[in-house]
């Protein structure tokens, strides 16, 4: 689907269309940035320091450290396999299906998200995840389909961490 398939030609319409919006470069590198490793790790760091901290209990940073550990090691060989080219600027070069920087945003942040349980930061992790997205295709760096494919991955993730949570007994911190 993502190197072949029905939704190969509209997916690079609306990458192309994405990239010649007049979406401003900065901003868009901004976001596309905060799906980088080196942004994202310290902010979830934190967060599980934050967390630790306060509950006296390691399961949930370990399990959220398990999670980010899965994302990575996913990412890599799916890419290497499936051997997706990049947009026009990045291409003829491959291994752009799933994005790393989308996976690596939706899940750290997700995990921040879900570990603070506040329903004002799941909503601002959407948004935040949207501007990833966008900031990657408007960039160049991915195509849409790239993008979504990594959200999918990073919903599994982090709904299978949730459930992990709730069956050993993490409790809420907020008003989640």
């Amino acid at each position: 689907m993502a190197a072949d398939g029905p939704l190969l030609s509209p997916d690079e319409r609306l990458g192309d269309a994405i990239r010649t919006s007049g979406i401003p470069s900065a901003p868009a590198e901004f976001f596309a940035d905060l799906g980088n490793l080196q942004v994202a790790l310290p902010v979830l760091g934190a967060v599980l320091a934050v967390v630790t901290w306060r509950t006296r209990d390691w399961r949930p940073a370990t399990g959220a450290a398990v999670a980010m550990l899965v994302t990575l090691a996913l990412v890599g060989p799916l890419q290497a396999v499936l051997a997706r080219p990049g947009p026009p600027p990045m291409a003829p070069a491959t291994g752009f299906y799933p994005s790393g920087h989308a996976a690596t945003a939706a899940v750290a942040y997700g995990i921040c998200a879900l570990l603070l349980r506040r329903r004002e930061l799941a909503l601002g992790c959407v948004v935040l995840n949207v501007g990833v997205g966008v900031g990657l295709v408007r960039q160049g760096y991915h195509w849409p389909v790239d993008v979504i494919g990594s959200w999918c991955l990073s919903v599994l993730l982090i709904t299978g961490l949730a459930h992990l949570w709730a069956r050993y007994g993490r409790q809420p911190d907020g008003d989640g």
